[in-house]
């Protein structure tokens, strides 16, 4: 026959020389440790004690005793929340180490407030603010039970029972673990919303670099661009001073007063090649010709010539301005001296 629950509390605290001996050493510990585990028992019946080897994070192993059960909250279509209680060795002045089990079909989900998803380490504000007295592992489970039908660590639904509607009708732990679990979630929104800001700022980063960039080429461009046209106003320089040189050589005041006395041509007072007049004759003829077409074409606009007398002239004009501009480009290819 089984050992009753109490039986096998106290067997297994009394078992102090075996290698599986628990680490709890204190005497008025040990009925600390069977009074709070029979009272949980009694008040939830579906939790069996158990003894087995923990290890801390630190890589500590100790022998301790364990609750595990499952818990029912909520409604009858949530699933039930397996459970595992340990009982520290220095309990009850440290709060006992609560796991959800891991379950691969409902994994908890990972922005729950109290409840880590990878380990299944639950931590609610009763266990952080944990105080012997008066807590205590059936308050704790109860805690729990309160906890887990508002936000159920197998899903994400939220509920809001009807004594949680009004601050004066939940106890004071309640609206620690309703608030606790509030700011939990605006900080994990919080979190979420800094993080597409983070990422839409990289994004303007790199789009101010890469304009930055770009200006920077095209200021380099324009500090060579000046540097070509300081030169080519330095070559214009050059220029404006040997003609000035020549007019005075050549006596340019008296050139420019037969020019406007109208006894020269202005054609002579430069000299010219061959090539360079008939360049130029060619020049000022494909002018006249465009001056001329595009009066013809006014003239058309409102209907001062017909259509077929238009297209006969601009044929006409086309043809000589043709012939121009070949002389021209002829002229041009041919060294011409002024």
């Amino acid at each position: 026959m089984a050992p009753s629950p109490k039986e096998f509390i106290e067997a297994a605290l009394v078992a102090a020389t075996t290698p599986y001996a628990l680490s709890y050493t204190d005497s008025k510990q040990k009925w600390v440790i069977l009074r709070h585990l029979l009272s949980l028992l009694q008040e939830f019946p579906g939790f069996k004690p158990s003894t087995g080897r923990f290890m801390h994070n630190d890589g500590t192993e100790v022998n301790l005793l364990r609750a595990t059960g499952r818990v029912h909250v909520a409604n009858s279509t949530t699933p039930t929340i397996p459970l595992v209680i340990w009982l520290h060795e220095n309990y009850p002045q440290k709060a006992p180490l609560v796991f959800v089990s891991l379950r691969p079909m409902t994994p908890i989900h990972r922005h729950h407030p109290f409840v880590d998803n990878t380990t299944g380490a639950t931590s609610p504000p009763y266990i952080l603010t944990w105080k012997y007295p008066p807590c205590n592992l059936s308050e704790l489970l109860r805690n729990l039970v309160q906890l887990f039908s508002i936000d159920h660590p197998f899903s994400y639904t939220l509920t809001t029972p009807a004594c949680l509607t009004h601050p004066w009708l939940v106890s004071t732990k309640e609206a620690l673990d309703r608030l606790v679990g509030m700011l939990h979630y605006d900080m994990v929104a919080l979190r979420a919303s800094t993080s597409d800001e983070i990422e839409k700022l990289s994004l303007l980063q790199e789009e101010l670099k890469r304009r930055d960039r770009f200006i920077t080429s095209m200021v380099a461009e324009l500090g060579e661009e000046r540097m070509r046209l300081e030169e080519r106003v330095k070559n214009w320089a050059e220029e404006t001073d040997r003609v000035e040189n020549w007019l005075r050589v050549n006596d340019g005041r008296s050139i420019i007063m037969d020019l406007n006395a109208g006894d020269v041509e202005i054609e002579d007072a430069f000299e010219m090649d061959e090539t360079s007049r008939a360049r130029l004759e060619s020049s000022a003829a494909d002018l006249a010709i465009e001056e001329v077409m595009y009066k013809l074409d006014k003239a058309l606009e409102h209907e001062a010539v017909s259509f077929d007398s238009y297209i006969k002239q601009v044929r006409s004009l086309a043809r000589q301005q043709f012939f121009h501009r070949c002389n021209e480009m002829a002229s041009t290819s041919s060294p011409t001296s002024v």
